[in-house]
């Protein structure tokens, strides 16, 4: 009986998973919107929570950071999931390149306050380039396979040039220009066009 009711004490209430879910999608939106200067005050507003909730949850702009971050990877990784398999194995990875790079705009604006959580051995940087890559590879894969992309080109080749294109835009509106440049890269990457 101990044992159940200290495991039941332990499991977050319903409203705090809630509001934890609130608090993430509402930083995303501050982020991008702001470009990572949003304030903590601005976020819990925007969830419609009191900053002592966010607090509670996110205990410091870091951490929830790297909570918006992590989601985004995660989504981008169920978007490959979602995409695996398209009739259109070409086309299949252009929309996650894309969707890739909607989560670098969120990413983008967030780089200086990730600097110390994302070196290249943090726990966060590893399991993001795990994630990407693989993500990446499950729609390459297939692509080459097909002999509609070239064999030439890794995944991880795919991930370094999406991810520069995107940090090397310094102008507001930066995104249209990246998905132009995306898809002029994936037109390049097609075989024997």
């Amino acid at each position: 009986m101990e044992r159940e009711l200290t495991t039941a004490m332990r499991r977050p209430r319903a409203d705090s998973l809630r509001n934890r879910e609130k608090l993430i999608a509402a930083a995303a939106v501050v982020f991008r919107e702001t470009g990572g200067g949003g304030t903590l005050e601005a976020v819990a507003r925007r969830a419609g929570v009191g900053i002592g909730t966010l607090y509670r949850h996110f205990p410091t702009r870091e951490a929830l950071f790297e909570a918006v971050y992590r989601r985004e990877i995660e989504q981008l990784a169920k978007l490959s999931e979602e995409l695996e398999g398209a009739e259109d194995p070409v086309a299949a990875l252009r929309s996650f390149l894309h969707g890739m790079v909607g989560m670098v705009a969120t990413k983008k604006g967030m780089i200086a306050a990730l600097a110390v959580a994302i070196d290249g051995s943090s726990e966060i940087a590893c399991f993001s380039l795990a994630s990407l890559s693989t993500a990446i590879e499950r729609l390459h894969g297939p692509a080459v396979a097909s002999g509609r992309l070239r064999d030439d080109i890794s995944a991880d080749d795919i991930l370094q040039t999406v991810i520069g294109m995107c940090l090397a835009r310094r102008e507001e509106r930066w995104e249209p220009a990246v998905i132009r440049l995306i898809d002029v890269f994936v037109d390049g990457l097609r075989a024997g066009d």
